[in-house]
């Protein structure tokens, strides 16, 4: 098994060139990271923020992408130097108990943010074309046949797709600008701190959530290492200082994107009179009713690109994440609909009981869900970071963990204090239900004050040698040789796809004359699947012939054989006859196709070898 993070693409982009052409080489993973950050999500909270608030919450902006900057950075520096991502570095270093509950945290915020995306996708396909919200939703799904395309093209296409959707992006802002014409001297002083109040503080916590994305910290740490690099110590560190010009440039592209659309919405809203301006649906309303139909139709454009190209992103996020804490891999069109069905769920039921209207504030709520979340990433990324017996020289210095840990702590204590105020609001707006706050959900908020304790204090505590024992993927075993493998009884799995003779020479190979052959066949027709032993149709007469028929050749050649024939479904009946017959290793030919057609027709090889516990010898 394949070890590396996002191992399809793993080192496969080549970095061997000499002036612009390896900056360009080095140019792509910040790009697929920096649109997770002008995302449907962030649309919702910069614009109720620029809405309610005018320019006085651009400084938190600010704040967030420096502080996305920094982290990004260190994101990329552990997997430049360590070869892991975060994901795999935390399995690595947290004991197993622990990995559980990080994994379930990381996975709701994936699933809190792809439900901003599918829900800004639906919006945008609504503004433009007229679209239903809750068909364009549905239609989302759809998308994960684009994200198989791309990665089948390779990282750099993939690159290539979502750096062409930010350009449409930034593009659409800049238009934007020039149609609302802000002031921006008083733009100029929305860059000066000022207090927070509650509803303000809300949307603050929103913006940080939206803008430092909990997930883009496994995808960055994984896609670094898509670059074939020296790992050598000056290898090393031109990759890191290549990667920070990287990280600096797209995130402060995506920086622009928000400023602009918190901009937009004090410019258009907030100077107007619309305070409580937090749907999407009603800020392209109002912008046609002040600026006319071009600033809606950019908007619109601008949405569904920012909702696709984050998608891709998301589900890679969580690929890496799956991988990474459970060392878990499944098909990558699986996972996205898993991701997706967990994302379009909620929003669903959102429109049907809540109606359209509810949208907006389902994705602030998002956003927020992503903030929360922030810390059981950061503090980790930090630690790992900080260690100098992992990280050796290239262990951060003390002024950078100074700035990493004030980050974490302004995360971490906007977080908490939100959490309580959103309890306490709760319980004295419950009334009769106080009880399941008190049992449910303070519960819940307690263990994870204790999980987060947890990780903050384990690795300063925990020996690194430790750590280092508690490998990903386990260790080599010492090897002994012993004496040859003799098979008594060997199955032939036999689908008359013209490979038969292939498939049996090699079985013959494997067990001589000593050894007993059994023919295995599974008739899979549609009389095969209801009737099963009953079957007596014109295929199951056929196929039982020309089993006879192997029989008959192996017996006259000198060989033991027998014959067994199963009904329905192919990979069950084989499992089901070679555990019967007391088969001590099966052989079986590749099925010959791939793609869709392994979606469609689905791949018995694979079925099977999962669930014997005897040797599977696959001819292809």
């Amino acid at each position: 098994m394949k070890t590396e993070s996002l191992s399809e693409v793993h080192a496969t982009v080549r970095t061997d060139k000499k002036g612009w052409r390896k900056f360009m080489a080095f140019i792509g993973p910040a790009y697929l990271v920096s649109v997770g950050y002008m995302d449907p999500g962030n649309w919702a909270t910069d614009i109720a923020g620029g809405s309610e608030f005018g320019y006085k919450l651009i400084w938190v902006l600010l704040m967030s992408n420096l502080i996305a900057v920094l982290l990004q950075s260190l994101s990329a520096r552990l997997g430049i130097v360590r070869g892991m991502d975060l994901a795999q570095a935390s399995k690595n270093a947290y004991p197993k108990w622990a990995n559980i509950p990080l994994y379930i945290l990381a996975e709701i915020a994936i699933a809190a943010c792809d439900l901003a995306e599918i829900v800004g996708m639906a919006i945008g396909l609504n503004l433009l074309f007229g679209l239903p919200l809750i068909w364009g939703i549905s239609i989302t799904a759809l998308d994960t046949i684009l994200l198989l395309f791309l990665l089948k093209r390779g990282i750099r296409t993939m690159e290539v797709f979502i750096v062409s959707l930010v350009f449409i992006i930034g593009f659409s802002f800049l238009i934007e600008m020039f149609i609302v014409s802000p002031v921006y001297t008083n733009v100029l002083e929305g860059f000066i701190p000022s207090s927070l109040n509650a509803d303000a503080l809300y949307i603050a916590i929103g913006i940080i959530g939206a803008t430092v994305m909990p997930h883009n910290l496994y995808l960055h740490s994984s896609l670094v290492q898509t670059r074939k690099f020296e790992r050598t110590h000056e290898g090393m560190k031109s990759a890191i200082k290549l990667n920070f010009f990287d990280t600096t440039i797209a995130l402060n592209l995506a920086f622009f994107v928000n400023a602009a659309i918190l901009v937009l919405a004090a410019a258009a809203f907030y100077a107007n009179g619309y305070y409580k301006v937090a749907e999407i649906q009603d800020a392209s309303e109002l912008l046609n009713h002040l600026f006319g139909k071009a600033a809606p139709t950019f908007f619109a454009i601008a949405l569904i690109a920012a909702g696709q190209s984050s998608t891709i992103t998301g589900t890679l996020a969580g690929q890496i994440v799956m991988e990474g804490h459970l060392n878990l891999r499944i098909q990558p069109w699986l996972r996205r609909l898993i991701t997706r069905l967990l994302a379009i769920i909620p929003a669903l039921f959102t429109i049907i009981y809540f109606g359209d209207g509810a949208l907006g504030s389902l994705l602030i709520l998002s956003q927020v869900v992503l903030s929360l979340q922030l810390g059981f990433a950061v503090i980790p990324l930090i630690h790992f970071n900080s260690d100098k017996k992992l990280m050796k020289e290239f262990a951060i210095k003390t002024w950078v963990k100074i700035l990493a840990w004030l980050s974490a702590a302004i995360i971490v204590y906007l977080n908490i204090n939100l959490v309580i105020g959103e309890v306490f609001g709760w319980i004295n707006s419950a009334g009769e239900n106080k009880i399941i706050v008190y049992l449910l959900v303070i519960p819940v908020v307690l263990f994870c004050f204790s999980l987060l304790g947890f990780i903050f204090i384990y690795p300063f505590i925990a020996k690194t040698d430790n750590r280092k024992s508690q490998l990903p993927h386990g260790q080599a075993e010492e090897f002994i040789i012993g004496g040859p493998i003799v098979y008594k009884h060997i199955g032939i799995a036999i689908d008359f796809s013209g490979k038969d003779q292939k498939i049996i020479s090699n079985a013959l190979n494997q067990g001589g004359k000593s050894a007993v052959y059994t023919f295995i066949h599974v008739v899979e027709s549609a009389a095969a699947s209801y009737l099963g032993k009953n079957t007596q149709d014109y295929e199951t007469g056929l196929d039982l012939e020309s089993l006879k028929k192997y029989q008959l050749s192996l017996e006259n050649l000198g060989y033991k054989s027998d014959i067994q024939i199963g009904f329905g479904k192919a990979s069950t009946e084989i499992i089901k006859l070679s555990k019967s017959n007391e088969i001590d290793l099966l052989i079986m030919g590749a099925h010959g196709h791939k793609g869709f057609k392994d979606l469609v027709l689905g791949t018995t090889v694979d079925a099977v070898r999962h669930k014997i516990g005897i040797p599977l010898l696959i001819i292809n």
